[in-house]
């Protein structure tokens, strides 16, 4: 007589997927089995047992999983408390009179058992989870949240070859933004498609790491070379260099500039991993959900971790794309570049208590700053932003800020700004707005030489950028960022 055999689903593997410990597993192996006896493949019962655990609440009448779900319910109801460091994990803050919300947010992820160490940088301000601004270096684990829905988002700067000139003469004004408005599009859903639909190699590479991944592909690619809302943009600027620097001389260079991360694709990866970190620490009090981790050793962690890194690579792809696009169309030559990132998690090597050891560190709205990186800081539509060098100081985990950083929350500046006394602004810094909400104007931000300042000990200072013509998404627009 043939006897089927049911695939063993370990406990291990149960944990991976989300399932709470104590009797949401004995009731996972429970429903596995049943499900095998009912033909189900393995994969198939995996997916199931996921579901269930992300939303319980929707499958109480399932056939063989009703069971489970009202298990994981109950369990939700009785969370054991967290268990926290026996002391903070060390952090240290940057800048002045930085808001008490965000320094609580930052104590409060120095408590988790997978803490390490952090910092907050000058430009901080209130984020979900870990603040913007945040770096948390934790071990053996990843924090969704940590490092954000907008997955890799980054700055890029390229400098033509055209005269800086060209931004004074009518007809030149207008082929510069004439480039913009043609070469990349903004917006929540953006997209080129048909022959318009741009080209990287990055969709060439393996989209089935994760299966948000693998479902988000099309969509990524219909989104290559696009640049989202919120505080991304798309500038043409003046950028002056007073010591030879980049592979060029002393002297003032037209540039283009540009902050957009890893669009719909970075956000479903965010969202699903989150979600499944939170199922799996149901404990953590409700202001601290958004810290819940994946231990790097697990399926879960292991997968976010390959999406993560995919998402890093998209989202480069996505400004090549603009970058190249733009300076085609233009017949020009790109003669320098710049380019960094933040929105991510790095493997790194620090010291903890006289020894090295790795860390997975977490920068929020932070940049890599390490001895003798390069990167760019912006300020806003109406101030100066800059090129660094990192110079690695101490405490910071090898960090700087990512920005001006925001005095006030959107909703606020709507209610704060009306567009008539922002062009005047506008008009005497030399600043044309293409397209913008009112919520990212200059007066929402932090003042950047003042941020610049506060973290002398961080970075150096190699070229100043003066945007001339920006380009963002049009008002309406819900912020991503």
């Amino acid at each position: 007589m043939f006897v089927a055999t049911i695939p063993a689903v370990k406990r291990r593997e149960l944990e991976n997927l989300g399932i709470p410990e104590g009797a949401p597993i004995k009731e996972a192996m429970a429903c596995a089995a049943a499900c095998a006896r009912n033909g189900r493949s393995k994969r198939n019962i995996r997916a199931l047992l996921m579901a269930i655990a992300e939303s319980p609440e929707t499958h109480t009448g399932h056939a063989q999983g009703a069971a489970l779900a009202e298990a994981i319910i109950e369990s939700r109801r009785k969370p054991a408390p967290m268990r926290r460091r026996d002391k903070p994990a060390p952090w240290k803050s940057w800048g002045v009179e930085l808001d008490p919300s965000s320094l609580s947010q930052m104590h409060a992820a120095s408590e988790l058992p997978v803490a390490v160490a952090g910092a907050l940088m000058p430009d901080a301000h209130v984020g979900y989870g870990l603040p913007i601004g945040g770096v948390l270096a934790t071990s053996g684990a990843v924090v969704p949240y940590a490092v954000g829905v907008d997955i890799a988002c980054r700055m890029r700067m390229t400098v033509v070859d055209i005269p800086t000139a060209a931004l004074d003469r009518p007809d030149e004004r207008r082929r510069l933004i004439d480039a913009i408005e043609r070469e990349t599009r903004f917006g929540i859903g953006a997209n080129f498609e048909g022959r318009e639909k741009r080209d990287h190699e990055v969709m060439d590479r393996d989209w089935s790491v994760s299966h948000v991944t693998e479902r988000a592909r099309d969509k990524a690619w219909t989104q290559l070379g696009t640049s989202g809302s919120g505080n991304h943009f798309v500038e043409w600027g003046t950028l002056t260099l007073d010591a030879p620097e980049l592979g060029l001389e002393p002297g003032t260079y037209l540039a283009l500039l540009s902050h957009s991360g890893s669009r719909g694709a970075g956000a479903a990866v965010c969202n699903h991993y989150s979600k499944l970190a939170q199922s799996m620490h149901p404990y953590l009090a409700k202001e601290l959900c958004h810290l819940a981790w994946l231990d790097l050793d697990s399926q879960a962690g292991g997968e976010y971790w390959e999406a993560m890194n995919l998402m890093g690579e998209y989202a480069a792809a996505n400004h090549a794309c603009i970058h190249h696009h733009v300076v085609r169309a233009l017949g020009a030559e790109a003669i320098a570049g710049v380019e960094n990132h933040h929105n991510f998690a790095w493997k790194e090597i620090h010291e903890v208590d006289g020894q090295e050891r790795e860390l997975i560190v977490h920068r929020k709205g932070a940049t890599p700053a390490g001895e003798g990186v390069l990167g760019v800081i912006p300020g806003s539509m109406a101030t100066p932003g800059f090129v660094v060098r990192g110079r690695g100081g101490e405490g910071s985990l090898d960090s700087a800020s990512h920005g001006a950083g925001r005095v006030m929350s959107r909703r606020k500046a709507k209610d704060s700004f009306v567009w008539g006394n922002v062009r005047r602004e506008l008009a005497e810094a030399g600043v044309e707005v293409l397209s913008a909400g009112i919520d990212e104007v200059p007066g929402v931000y932090k003042d950047i030489h003042e941020v610049m300042a506060q973290q002398a000990d961080l970075v150096d200072v190699v070229a100043r950028f003066d945007p001339k013509i920006v380009k963002m998404a049009p008002p309406g627009e819900r912020a991503e960022d």
